[in-house]
């Protein structure tokens, strides 16, 4: 095999060459034990030093490779939690390793650390101490700059993070104390002592407008600024559609594609066009083309742009603020497809039956030319028939947005059919004023333009998801899988308590819970009952994998549809463009920093023998869990923005009275989302009632032990905010009484028997006594002064009734 042809060995190729090795190896013998060519040691010593980082290798200290696994040790990531103590979560899966609040001060939340199990904490969790931290992921840290007596630190921002990092003198760049900073840790913890560091960046002051965007994208470390080879490269790009890109494209420039998107939208990924299609002499079927934006063109394998896209993976979405994946200039220009300008696409063109099945189905690259830039409210004021106006000034467009509207009724009924999974959740979106601050939290209404949209974005990642698989081309499919047995047993139990039930025995397929969905839709809870039902679920990811889309009950589904705002999107363009060259598509590793390697480095890619193919593998799975975490980031993100506003704007009413639901038990109190304003937050247990609460899991309730009250999950409680924490993002309820008819009756008929008892009567002095001076002597612990004043004051007034 010639150097150019060899294939660097896998992870597991390498662990099974140490496993059957007699003794440990060095690197160097393990490359002559793999007979790995000189051009090829640098890359296998990167790849040692990523198994290193990843907690599968531990060298000693003298170069020899040893197992973890056979040092007894667990590799994993930390997980850090605000009370001080963590969790590491082992790479191989398995429980979750207790850290006691000792052990997490020798590292931080987010690194890799290899850690051995030493027993179990008093909760019977594995406990475990940290051997060594592999990786350390807080190399900066945003939080707010504190100085007291010459001392002065930074208090981060994360919760999660338990250290104060110490700022030397001349370390703080200006910094004044109560200001939020970027802070760059030149010396991490080490279990003796605190992390020192310096101050890189004064962001301002904690009530600057926008500054929760500026810490959350520093906090869950968001790329956020594009590095000036990525700017060059969008600069260089040309501002439209040149005669030489049309080349060897279909014309759909006389096709009146349109978008259809929500009102702040400036992005426009997909467009759509829908006709008649005769089925033999039978009508009823359709032609829809979805052409997409061919961000693939002018984004290149290993370019300086499409490194940063790999790095954000997703666009994240802010309240008035939007962190592109994509520099403006292609996502809000040349790649948007704004109305009434060419632009490249590629276009996946389907036959849909009468039935609403794909009957057949083409992709193709094409040039068109967008007939209009609708809006979700426009469109369905036309379909309704209620917008006169928009029906007048849209005339040309309206006999296909009527087809569009036909189709989306075929696939209503088709998705009903195949058993997909449909909830009706209630989204939120947060309305800002000038300076950033919520004016208002509305509730969204989805109607049929947003479904019938959202109905062709699904047919058409169907499509790109069953071409990869007829060609056996691996790529990344976007993978959902059903409950796991203790999710589907809890929720199981949980529905008996309110006398429902799911079909499907140990394995429920998507037509039982759709049949549950459909059941609970009438039920006053049944949003409630629905989120209990996403709960059960697993998360979606992007694996080379593919075992199906349980929520949409789908074989095969991979995103397509959005590649201006999603890497996956963009790999799967990718794919099938060279699936249509007669090519195979081989990703670069993440991270890689060389070009496109041109046509003839592609044709030998697609040339390669069989047993290339793990290692093409690897490399998908690589960007799988890259883009599958850039997601969860994104979202960690947008909610940690989205709730420093809701805290803000609850601030302001503290002391208001609303009406909210139990939306989450737990042992230490009941999560309450307020009906009117969707904002939730926590009565604690100590609110609740002066007894002890019994925690119920299965049933999602807690119990009193002498009065049997019951707090449950979907219950209506009336609620008073009594105090809010911005900085842990964190609202407090204290529940209030409701003072009807009813109850004020009931407490009337309560006084009139406790005047006729005198044991009663002696007793309830005594108690308020004891409340009264409870409540005194938290007074004078928080407030000294003021108790000392008031018991002053009432000395005084003692005095002068004598005199």
């Amino acid at each position: 095999m010639t150097p150019a042809a060899w294939v660097l060995p896998t992870r597991e190729e390498i662990l099974d060459s140490l496993r059957t090795a007699d003794g440990p190896l060095t690197p160097q013998e393990l490359a002559l034990r793999l007979a790995v060519p000189a051009p090829h040691q640098e890359g296998l010593s990167r790849r040692l030093a990523a198994m290193e980082r990843d907690g599968q290798l531990m060298p000693n200290r003298k170069g020899v490779l040893l197992l973890a696994s056979k040092l007894d040790l667990v590799a994993g990531r930390l997980q850090g939690h605000r009370d001080g103590f963590g969790f590491l979560i082992p790479d191989a899966g398995g429980p979750d390793m207790f850290m006691n609040p000792r052990e997490m001060q020798k590292a931080m939340h987010g690194d890799r650390v290899l850690a051995k199990r030493v027993g179990f904490d008093n909760r019977g969790r594995p406990e475990g101490i940290i051997i060594e931290v592999t990786e350390r992921a807080n190399r900066r840290l945003v939080g707010r700059f504190l100085s007291e007596r010459g001392v002065s630190v930074v208090v981060p921002e994360d919760q999660r993070i338990k250290h104060d990092i110490l700022i030397p003198p001349g370390d703080a760049a200006g910094a004044q104390p109560g200001q939020v900073v970027t802070v760059e840790i030149t010396d991490p913890p080490s279990g003796h002592g605190a992390p020192i560091g310096r101050v890189i960046e004064v962001l301002g002051e904690i009530d600057d407008p926008g500054m929760e965007i500026e810490i959350a994208v520093r906090k869950f470390d968001v790329p956020h600024q594009f590095p000036e080879d990525a700017l060059a490269r969008a600069a260089a790009l040309p501002d439209k559609v040149r005669a030489t890109d049309l080349r060897g494209r279909v014309d759909l420039r006389d096709v009146p594609l349109v978008t259809i998107d929500g009102d702040d939208a400036r992005d426009f990924d997909d467009a759509v066009y829908c006709e008649p299609h005769l089925e033999g002499r039978k009508a009823g079927g359709h032609r829809l083309i979805v052409a997409i934006a061919d961000v693939s063109h002018y984004v290149t394998s290993g370019d300086a742009l499409d490194r940063e896209a790999v790095l954000r993976s997703t666009s994240v979405y802010f309240p008035r603020r939007v962190i592109p994946m994509l520099p403006e200039k292609l996502s809000n220009g040349l790649c948007s497809l704004n109305p009434e300008v060419e632009r490249l696409v590629l276009v996946c063109d389907m036959v849909i039956t009468a039935a609403g099945e794909i009957k057949a189905y083409q992709f193709y690259e094409a040039v068109m030319y967008s007939a209009a830039r609708l809006t979700y409210d426009e469109v369905w004021g036309i379909l309704s028939g209620r917008d006169a106006q928009a029906i007048r000034r849209r005339a040309p467009l309206v006999t296909q947005l009527q087809h569009l509207h036909d189709l989306y009724r075929i696939f209503y009924k088709a998705r009903e059919q195949r058993g997909a999974v449909e909830f009706e959740t209630v989204e939120t979106k947060i309305v800002c004023n000038t300076v950033g601050r919520i004016e208002k939290i509305v509730a969204l209404v989805r109607n049929d333009a947003h479904k019938l949209i959202e109905e062709c974005m699904l047919a058409a990642n169907v499509c790109s998801a069953d071409f990869m698989k007829r060609s056996k081309h691996a790529g990344l499919f976007r993978v959902h899988e059903g409950p796991t047995p203790d999710r589907l047993a809890n929720l199981r139990e949980f529905l008996r308590t309110v006398s429902l039930s799911l079909g499907g025995g140990e394995a429920p397929s998507p037509r039982d819970y759709a049949d549950l969905a459909q059941q609970i839709r009438a039920r006053p809870d049944s949003l409630l009952l629905q989120q209990m039902m996403l709960r059960s679920m697993q998360q979606a990811v992007y694996t080379p994998h593919n075992s199906g889309h349980f929520g949409l009950a789908y074989e095969a589904y991979a995103h397509f549809t959005s590649p201006i705002r999603r890497y996956p999107d963009l790999l799967t363009h990718r794919v099938i463009k060279a699936l249509l060259s007669g090519q195979r598509y081989v990703p670069r590793a993440p991270g890689a920093d060389e070009e496109d390697p041109g046509p003839a480095a592609k044709r030998r890619a697609a040339q390669q023998k069989p047993a290339a193919e793990p290692a093409q593998i690897e490399r998908w799975e690589q960007y799988g869990i890259v883009c599958s975490a850039n997601e969860r980031r994104a979202d960690e993100a947008s909610r940690d923005v989205a709730a420093w506003l809701k805290s803000q704007y609850m601030r302001e009413r503290v002391g208001e009275q609303f009406v909210g639901r139990i939306t989450g038990v737990a042992p230490f109190g009941v999560f309450v989302t307020l009906l009117d304003l969707f904002v939730e937050g926590m009565v604690h247990v100590s609110e609740l009632g002066t007894e002890y609460f019994q925690y119920n899991e299965a049933a999602h309730e807690l119990r009193g032990e002498r009065t049997g009250r019951r707090f449950r999950l979907t219950d209506e409680l009336h609620v008073q905010v009594s105090r809010v924490d911005l900085e842990a993002r964190r609202i407090e309820f204290r529940l209030v009484q409701k003072t009807g008819y009813k109850e004020v009756v009931a407490a009337a008929q309560k006084a009139g028997a406790a005047r006729e008892t005198p044991v009663a009567r002696k007793a309830a002095p005594a108690k308020s006594a004891d409340v009264e001076r409870a409540r005194t002597e938290r007074l004078s612990a928080r407030r000294p002064d003021a108790h000392k004043a008031a018991v002053g004051a009432a000395r005084a007034a003692k005095r002068r009734k004598r005199k």
